[in-house]
């Protein structure tokens, strides 16, 4: 076997994924440089209150839905300490932000990234896709918002972890009239920070899910009336949700009348809404690849296409990677297993398929997802994930995080309004702290 490559990679995001991959590239051997684009690490867990940079879709009052315990890194736990500023087990989000960047002090990944820089570019070294590096034009932003001057670097490859949270995704295409209606009467929810805005306002709200509840039942404090349209609802729906007199469930929206004020439902009812709001997701989006007929991937129906796995591009693998696509999982221990997964991939370690097999795998992958309507599930992906990194302990999910992420979600269809705060799991929190004391702090 030849001796394994140290290679120069362009990382771009520093958030949780980002910092993940630059750790596994660096413990491979290679050379890492992780562009960010923000004043700090964190990705989308760094907060914004004003939503200067168009980055952060937290608002004020998140906390997370899943216990810390699954959420965090596979050997570096997420665990209430004595210190911790918020230690309960669905923390606020500023409890993320400080966890991730202990995480980067702990493996001392603060000297490989580059702040405040925002990659502008990606493109091959050379025509040949086959050969050659990646030129990566970047950009230093100052703290005053004055930019610098354009540069431009090659390195050997490059690891996208820029992300799929800042980008809204919203449902006005889909729902006549409504696109007709001013910026000022609908938002997306990555733009909510807190429901003062919203006092004595009829508000709709567009999706059901994490954040369209949550959101939802906040508003609902200080508005006159909430209607929540869930697609998945009945058409006869529509009723107040338990414990409220001004929040209701409704069947989805049909159409939005042009006059900007009318919003009627799939039952033929409607409201007068001050303004609609659209939790409807997020879209990827990387604006620094090449696009047009010289795109490597593209997207569509919020599908990334072609990648192999979610994170090999087949006809440039392993020298361009995705870390971080897939959504509704267990996010910091996927991101670790696929950056370890990338990280021996560019070594030579770990050897991949041949285009036309990662290429027939797409295709087949596509297949599924029209004939069976799913993919496989996350710990299946999880566990092909640790067998192509060589199988090591390191590299698996425990039995109790999945266990207690089933259990979570039980929870929070049984008790949607208390399920961070009541549970009854614990003797797989006794499990997980057994399983955290192997790990320095």
């Amino acid at each position: 076997m030849p001796p394994p490559l140290s290679l120069r990679v362009a990382v771009i995001g520093a958030g949780a994924a980002g910092l993940a991959a630059a750790r596994e590239l660096r413990r491979e051997g290679h050379v890492p440089v992780v562009f960010e684009r923000a004043h700090a690490v964190g990705g989308t867990w760094l907060y914004d209150h004003d939503d200067r940079h168009h980055s952060s879709s937290l608002y004020a009052s998140l906390r997370t839905n899943l216990p810390r315990e699954v959420m965090g890194f596979l050997d570096f736990p997420f665990a209430a300490v004595p210190d911790s500023a918020d230690a309960r087990r669905f923390p606020r989000h500023q409890e993320v932000l400080r966890y991730i960047q202990a995480f980067a002090r702990r493996f001392h990944l603060d000297g490989l990234i580059r702040l405040r820089t925002e990659v502008l570019a990606v493109s091959k070294d050379n025509d040949e896709w086959s050969s050659g590096g990646w030129r990566v034009r970047w950009r230093r932003n100052a703290a005053g918002d004055e930019s610098e001057q354009e540069q431009e670097e090659v390195f050997d490859a490059v690891v996208v972890c820029n992300g799929h949270y800042t980008e809204p995704r919203t449902a006005a295409a889909d729902i006549p009239g409504l696109d007709a209606w001013p910026p000022g009467k609908q938002m997306h929810s990555h733009s909510y920070r807190v429901p003062a805005p919203f006092a004595d306002q009829v508000v709709v709200i567009i999706g059901a899910s994490n954040s369209g509840a949550d959101i939802s039942r906040e508003i609902a404090g200080v508005a006159r009336e909430v209607h929540m349209a869930d697609r998945s609802a009945p058409t006869a729906t529509c009723h107040t949700l338990p414990g409220y007199r001004n929040l209701w469930l409704r069947s989805m929206v049909e159409r939005a009348d042009q006059d900007g004020t009318t919003v009627v439902f799939r039952d033929g009812s409607s409201v007068r809404a001050d303004v609609v709001m659209h939790c409807t997701g997020y879209t990827y989006s990387f604006p620094f690849l090449p696009a047009g007929d010289g795109a490597v991937v593209s997207v569509d129906d919020n599908r990334v296409h072609p990648l192999y796995k979610h994170v090999f591009v087949p006809q440039l693998a392993p020298r361009l990677t995705f870390v971080g696509l897939p959504f509704k999982v267990i996010p910091f221990p996927m991101f670790q297993i696929q950056a370890s997964w990338v990280a021996g991939a560019l070594s030579g370690r770990i050897q991949l398929p041949s285009e036309e097999e990662t290429m027939e795998d797409v295709s087949a992958l596509y297949s599924e997802l029209e004939t069976v309507g799913w993919p496989v599930s996350q710990f299946e992906y999880d566990e092909w994930l640790a067998e192509q990194c060589g199988g090591g302990h390191a590299d698996r999910v425990e039995e109790w995080r999945k266990d207690m992420f089933d259990a979570a979600k039980r929870k929070k269809v049984q008790c949607p309004e208390t399920y961070r705060d009541e549970w009854d799991d614990h003797h797989l929190l006794e499990r997980a702290y057994q399983d955290f004391n192997n790990y320095s702090s």
